[in-house]
């Protein structure tokens, strides 16, 4: 009688469980991500993307070569700064040199940075290029509409990010077809700014977060008829995955998901994205968290709450966080709350988005940098990024273990880590530099004054740099 009034006690203790306790560890219900690598061996050139599609060996590798001399190198592997001279060749880092070394190509050209700080370039793992300005307000239902004008807002925003020192970004939703435009025309040099690593349209179901995005005048009972929308309604594990293979046959990098949704629409979305060999990330929060982690996402977005179980299992099985602690700083400091929000029915502000920082690193979750810049805040910029920095020494990490989240822990989230994110032979040429010591002092960052992106020069004398046009010759009567 005993065992069993235990027994029972012990199944009504576990119905009513704590919120503590309700992420368990069953393992991921979706299939891990596909790695297309396996099937190619090392010899064969791949797209410098998440996509990795075979190309020539010389696709998209300018010409020629430089040198960056006199200057101290934080190559954001976490090793001290240091003397160092930076040898590139095409798109490619070739040699890291040591300072009296002159062992580069003799046709190199030389760039004195003599004073300055050499180092990776800053990673932004959440953007919105195309986000509408409140200036455009009055054009909301036509400027929405319009793929040309966003593509416009995103080239804008781009020139500020590399202003900023920004060389790689994640879009984590975007108008139409515009943030692919911009990939590509970025990737060939047509435009300076950072790399774009995309997603397309967030997607999320009817009334979820960010859907109020997708209704606009025209649209509104059928929002993704919407072409130039930013958001995918989606209902049902199969829309869902629908969803998905929509975002992969347009050249998405990711998949960006938000709740409101239930577990089988999470679990085949994932799983959709995972066989296409596309990492997700989400935007969720409380109870959609665990449902989030149950499925197997890579990362999830945002200070927002959950359960230490869910902290501990984030931390088991290597999911992400990207914390965006700016926005919401911002948010509080505007508004003084965040309000009207479905999806935010909780306490938040500038205390609980710091306990929630400091919690994710204790548990040693990895964290990235991620701003979530939305309407015209790209105008806070570098400031913004700045300031993202300091609240990583708030929440435990030195001066330089920060730039490493910024550099090389973003670009192993982004899961371009073999490619991005230190200034080692090997890696492509994204490189800044500093008028300053950034690992000593995060304000130095205001003072950016030449960036590369892979390997071509795009910004000079902090200011954007495109080459002059080179004429073509007419073709000749015969």
């Amino acid at each position: 009688m005993k065992i069993a009034t235990l027994v029972s006690g012990l199944l009504i203790a576990a119905a009513f469980a704590s919120p503590a306790a309700a992420a368990q560890d069953g393992g991921p219900e979706a299939r891990p991500i596909y790695n297309r690598d396996q099937w190619l061996p090392p010899s064969v050139p791949t797209s410098d993307d998440v996509l990795r599609i075979p190309v020539p060996a010389d696709f998209n590798a300018p010409k020629g070569s430089f040198v960056l001399v006199g200057g101290r190198l934080f190559d954001g592997t976490g090793k001290p700064a240091r003397p160092a001279t930076i040898v590139v060749e095409g798109k490619s880092i070739t040699a890291v040199l040591g300072p009296d070394d002159k062992n580069w190509p003799a046709d190199a050209v030389v760039y004195d940075v003599a004073g300055k700080t050499v180092m990776p370039g800053l990673i932004d793992l959440h953007t919105h290029l195309t986000f509408l300005d409140p200036a455009e307000s009055h054009l909301y239902s036509t400027a929405h509409l319009s793929g040309a004008e966003s593509a416009m807002r995103g080239v804008r925003r781009m020139g500020i990010h590399l202003q900023s020192g920004v060389t790689s970004v994640r879009d984590l939703a975007s108008h139409g077809d515009a943030p692919f435009v911009l990939k590509r025309a970025q990737a060939v040099g047509q435009i300076p700014g950072p790399r774009i690593f995309t997603a397309g349209q967030l997607i999320t179901q009817t009334g979820g977060h960010a859907a109020l995005h997708a209704m606009v005048p025209g649209y509104p009972e059928k929002p993704n008829d919407n072409p130039n929308s930013m958001v995918r309604v989606a209902s049902g594990p199969d829309e869902w995955r629908e969803a998905v293979r929509i975002q992969f046959a347009k050249g998405a990098d990711l998949i960006k998901l938000a709740s409101e949704y239930s577990q089988e629409e999470i679990t085949a979305a994932v799983d959709e994205a995972h066989s296409l060999g596309l990492p997700v990330t989400v935007d969720s929060e409380t109870q959609y968290i665990d449902m989030a982690i149950k499925a197997g996402v890579d990362s999830i977005e945002h200070p927002l709450p959950r359960s230490d179980a869910a902290v501990a299992l984030m931390a088991k099985r290597g999911i992400a966080s990207i914390p965006t602690l700016v926005p919401y700083r911002i948010v509080s400091r505007s508004s003084g709350g965040y309000f009207g929000s479905t999806s935010r029915r909780f306490e938040l502000n500038e205390r609980t988005i710091l306990e929630m920082g400091k919690k994710l690193r204790r548990a040693g979750v990895k964290m990235g940098i991620g701003l979530d810049l939305v309407i015209n805040w790209p105008e806070y910029m570098p400031g913004a990024y700045i300031n993202e920095l300091e609240s990583f020494t708030q929440i435990g990490y030195t001066k330089s273990e920060a730039l490493v989240a910024a550099t090389k822990t973003s670009a192993e989230i982004l899961r371009m880590g073999d490619r991005l994110g230190t200034i080692e032979p090997g890696k492509l040429a994204d490189i800044i530099v500093v008028d300053g010591n950034p690992d000593e002092d995060f304000g130095a960052l205001r003072k950016v004054k030449t960036a590369f992106v892979n390997g071509r020069l795009m910004l000079q004398d902090g200011r954007l740099y495109e080459p002059a046009h080179i004429e073509v010759p007419m073709p000749q009567a015969k």
